[in-house]
């Protein structure tokens, strides 16, 4: 290799390359390469930056939303001067900016309490609208009772110490619940993603029917035995309601 394309250990246009990259990710730190019009810069930095930002934007809407705006920009770009992303997929930024947010950003004094667990319930709506995970071969109608109901693999049961599916510019909870929020998070069949809270019996009776090959029936008569409920037969006719709502959003997908 001729010695003239070389700068150290590394060849000239390489070193020319790492220079532009560096400087497009964070213009403040790292200074132009010579001999590019700043003019011709501007375009790139423009576009690489407004790119991500949109794709995040998009993704985390509602903690743009409650973020001063000058805090927001610094945000995105500390996030593409200080991540290391791992995909190249724009589908993914969604994940990597997560990532950054609970690992890599240094906390500051001006953030809401809930914002990691905010960004957490923004990302898995995000996750599951672009997943391609569809739907096991099941039976769509059937007695939900005396069939084993199948939880979807695209309902996600998330447990949160703030309520993140209220948060929003007019409601900014200041410290954690008494009682934590818990929420079935799901795409439909229609692609539609959508949340449903619950209370803990709720929370219970989807682990028992997702852990184990039961009837309704019997992992209702579970659940009773497990809350110390005294009577079942009044348990059947409210988990036979539940198990229909269940199904009507799809979070049950079908039975076996």
């Amino acid at each position: 290799m001729r010695k003239d394309l070389q700068v150290g250990s590394q060849p000239a246009f390489q070193r020319a390359q790492f220079e532009l990259a560096a400087h497009i990710r964070n213009p403040l730190s790292n200074p132009a390469p010579e001999g590019i019009e700043d003019r011709r810069l501007e375009i790139y930095r423009s576009l690489f930056f407004n790119n991500i930002e949109a794709f995040i934007a998009n993704g985390f809407p509602i903690l743009k939303s409650i973020t001063d705006p000058e805090r927001w920009t610094a945000m995105v770009r500390d996030f593409v001067h200080r991540h290391q992303s791992h995909s190249p997929y724009f589908l993914d930024i969604g994940a990597e900016f997560l990532h950054y947010l609970e690992s890599e950003r240094i906390t500051q004094s001006q953030d809401p309490v809930f914002m990691l667990q905010l960004a957490h319930y923004e990302w898995v709506e995000l996750a599951l609208d672009v997943s391609v995970i569809d739907f096991p071969e099941v039976r769509k109608e059937g007695d939900l009772l005396e069939n084993q109901p199948v939880i979807s693999p695209l309902a996600w049961v998330m447990s949160y110490h703030y309520p993140v599916h209220l948060i929003g510019p007019d409601f900014q909870p200041s410290e954690a619940s008494a009682d934590s929020t818990q929420i079935v998070i799901y795409r439909d069949r229609q692609m539609q993603v959508g949340f449903m809270e619950i209370n803990q019996t709720t929370h219970r009776l989807l682990q028992i029917l997702d852990q184990n090959r039961l009837t309704g029936r019997a992992a209702l008569v579970q659940l009773a035995a497990e809350i110390g409920y005294s009577n079942p037969a009044a348990i059947l006719e409210f988990g036979a309601d539940l198990l229909s709502q269940l199904r009507s959003k799809d979070i049950i997908c079908g039975i076996y």
